[in-house]
């Protein structure tokens, strides 16, 4: 081992708890993550790098009439005088200011290749130039006339702004999104036009409740468009909250091709969803087989969107079409809702819509108060120089006389003329060729205006009814330069509501339909076979197992189990074990105890009736639409109690009278109104036993007779007058059948 070397003595070691100053050190970290990175503040909507931008290119005098300039001076600029962070990141930040596709109202006007809504990058800084929009110009505007606080930048040699002017609703026009330590803010944008009506609502009612300025402003307006289907209620509970989201579709419309066969144009696709990875995405879905509507997708887009889907075939409805998009790719996107801000520029804070408007509007009256102070000041100074200059004017020959001969005319002209020092020192430093144009009109009448002026302005600062009359007035102006009347200001993402009932079609279209035929076998084995030919004879079941029921379906179908406890379990066709071996037990498809068995299997049909009835003779009538349950537990539809099982499930179809038969072979007919329809119960009792209970349960059509299949599968048909005898009332306990009724006591097929 080498010999031990102790550390320098570099003064006293101070022993510091590690748990403490790991909390400290990521304390600080997590500040100024917070307030000087991630979230924007609420007055102007900006993050400390984007406020820095636009300073910086508003110093390059980059207006929006003036020339475009190279990015990498601006980054440049930008880095070395207030944002000592990687050039790549601030023009990052630039480059999306000027995208009209991530930004509602693009505060940078760029010149060259700014990325795509496909999702390519902007060529690198050398290549591109920028300068300010109109937008950004209102976010600036009086930025020079103490309308706001600044302070020293990174290393002390600048100031910077540290909140700008903004007479512009910046945060909720454009949005914001940023994650810090321990919270984020995801803000979309607005439109501006309908912000200003409700800023100037919130004006006049200063507790206006967010139903009222959901009218006003009823959702997001995103810069690439879209359909929001969110319904109004949670619109306005998010907008009350500062959190929620906005279910957001693709615009798109039917395009007809000819012969019967359409095509889906997509024209808005949702926002910030490249454009490419979603085209990527649709196409590897369509591989996988995951969408089977839909044929092919293709992008035909130049300036505008344009994709193209195209359906399966002539006869897919195009409305299915596109809920199984919307379901399955990013067609459809939800757009978060999080308005956690800086409030006041100093407080992280989850504002509503209604704070997030009053901090702005505050924010405007500060600006205002502060401007006219500062303009105050400026006409102050210049009514006192106007003063000295009327006085230069009266005796002009005099001043040029002190100023010639005096060594020291400053105070030699304060004491002649009994000047303020402002009024010497302008009236010294007054060149030679203005001399000419001191016309005493000219200094009164601009005197007399600046007077004028003056009074506006204690009057404005003396009533906080003008102060908001004036900012009323300048969002008046605002609203008529970007409102819905211009290009830029109108609105571009719709309201519309999300179909209903279109998940049941959908999950049926989604299968592609193929005739079945479902086996049940006396022990609960199930399983499909392809087609409607299979035969009883050729199933094979395992040993000590027969077959109980065979029914016709297809793919699409939702089979019902009718099971001895009185339970309906649903179960989709398609999703049964296929033919090959014995199939699967129903029991592990759902939750049924172990003495549970099947009672009858049936292919469901909507708007059906059914009677049930147990093996104590109780039973009703139920609506099929009522028994439907697509969970393992089923829908309990018939009570049955003890060793009470159910025994018959019969469809009612257009019959009007019952027959019922017990173990004991007695017969019993009854008109159908004789019982009840309802959802869930015992019901009442068909017929009254001694000896055992229920065998079968039919209903029929009395004109048509009643039908019953022997043992060798042989049709009968019993006609009114040969059952003559066996009519009678409900509860009734009946006789035994006519001659030739199957000793098993049983009518024979229900369903088939």
């Amino acid at each position: 081992m080498g010999k031990r070397v102790s550390p320098p003595d570099s003064g006293p070691i101070e022993p510091v708890n590690l748990r403490v100053a790991l909390e400290e050190r990521y304390l600080a970290y997590a500040l100024s993550t917070i307030m000087h990175r991630a979230l924007p503040d609420v007055r102007d909507g900006l993050k400390p790098v984007h406020r820095r931008l636009l300073y910086a290119m508003q110093q390059l005098r980059l207006g929006p009439q003036g020339e475009f300039r190279k990015c990498a001076k601006i980054v440049g600029d930008t880095m070395g005088n207030f944002h000592p962070h990687g050039n790549q990141a601030i023009y990052d930040a630039l480059a999306r200011l000027a995208q009209d596709f991530s930004v509602r109202y693009p505060l940078i006007d760029g010149q060259g290749n700014f990325g795509n809504i496909d999702g390519d990058n902007p060529a690198a800084d050398r290549y591109t130039e920028a300068r300010l929009t109109a937008v950004a110009a209102r976010l600036l505007e009086g930025i020079d006339e103490d309308t706001v606080d600044f302070r020293a930048n990174y290393d002390g040699r600048e100031l910077e702004p540290s909140v700008l002017p903004a007479n512009f609703p910046n945060l909720l026009a454009n949005g914001a999104s940023g994650i810090a330590v321990g919270m984020a803010t995801n803000i979309p944008p607005h439109n501006v036009g309908e912000l200003c009506d409700a800023a100037l609502h919130l004006i006049k009612f200063p507790k206006a409740t967010a139903d009222k300025l959901v009218d006003l402003v009823p959702g997001p307006d995103l810069p690439t468009g879209g359909v929001i289907v969110e319904p109004r209620e949670n619109i306005v509970e998010a907008y009350k909250t500062g959190r929620g989201s906005f279910r957001l579709r693709a615009r798109w419309e039917q395009e007809d091709t000819g012969r019967g066969t359409y095509q889906i144009v997509v024209t808005e696709i949702p926002y910030q969803v490249p454009k490419a990875r979603l085209v990527a995405r649709i196409a590897e879905l369509l591989q996988a087989k995951k969408l089977p509507l839909l044929a092919d997708v293709r992008d035909e887009s130049a300036e505008d969107v344009r994709l193209i889907l195209e359906p399966k075939s002539r006869t897919v409805d195009p409305l299915l079409l596109m809920e199984q998009m919307f379901k399955f790719t990013e067609l459809e996107t939800r757009v978060p809702l999080n308005m956690n801000v800086l409030s006041q520029g100093k407080i992280p804070n989850v504002l509503g819509l209604r704070q997030v408007l009053s901090e702005w509007l505050d924010h405007r009256l500060e600006v205002l108060v502060r401007r006219s102070k500062f303009r105050l000041g400026k006409i102050d100074h210049r009514l006192e120089v106007l003063a000295g200059y009327l006085i230069v004017y009266l005796n002009l020959d005099k001043v040029i006389k002190i100023i010639r001969e005096k060594d020291e005319p400053k105070p030699a002209l304060i004491k002649a003329f009994k000047l303020t020092e402002i009024q010497a020192e302008a009236i010294l430093n007054m060149r030679l060729r203005a001399l000419r144009k001191l016309e005493e009109m000219e200094l009164r009448r601009e005197h007399d205006d600046l007077t004028k002026e003056r009074k506006e302005l204690k009057s404005l600062l003396a009533s906080k009814d003008k102060q908001w009359k004036r900012i009323g007035d300048e969002i008046k102006g605002l609203k008529t330069e970007f409102g819905e009347k211009t290009e830029l200001g109108r609105r571009r993402t719709g309201f519309e509501e999300a179909p209903e009932g279109v998940d049941v079609e959908l999950a049926e279209a989604m299968i592609e339909k193929e005739p079945v035929t479902i086996v049940l076998s006396e022990k609960g084995w199930i399983r499909s076979i392809k087609g409607h030919n299979a035969e009883a004879g050729s199933l094979s079941f395992k040993e000590g197992d027969r077959l109980k029921r065979t029914r016709a379906a297809q793919t699409t179908d939702t089979l019902l189990l009718f099971a001895t406890n009185g339970r309906f379990y649903s179960l989709g066709a398609d999703k049964l074990p296929g033919g090959r071996g014995h199939g699967e037990p129903f029991r592990l498809m759902v939750d049924i105890e172990d003495a549970g068995d099947s009672v009858d299997l049936f292919v469901f049909e909507p708007g059906r009736k059914l009677l049930v009835a147990s093996t104590t003779g109780y039973g009703f009538i139920v609506a099929e639409d009522e028994v439907v349950a697509m969970t393992r537990k089923g829908k309990q539809i018939l009570n049955v109690k003890g060793n009470d099982e159910a025994a018959v499930c019969a469809p009612v179809g257009d019959g009007d009278s019952v027959a019922v038969i017990g173990d004991n072979r007695k017969l019993l007919l009854f008109p159908l109104k004789e019982l009840p329809e309802m959802p869930r119960g015992k019901g009442v009792r068909l017929q009254r036993y001694k000896d055992g209970g229920l065998a079968d349960a039919k209903i029929f059509k009395k004109k048509d007779g009643l039908t019953y299949v022997d043992a060798a599968d042989r049709t009968f048909t019993l006609s009114a007058a040969d059952l003559r005898e066996w009519w009678g009332a409900r509860a009734q306990a009946g006789r035994l059948p006519p001659r030739g009724f199957p000793k098993s006591g049983l009518f024979g097929k229900r369903f088939d």
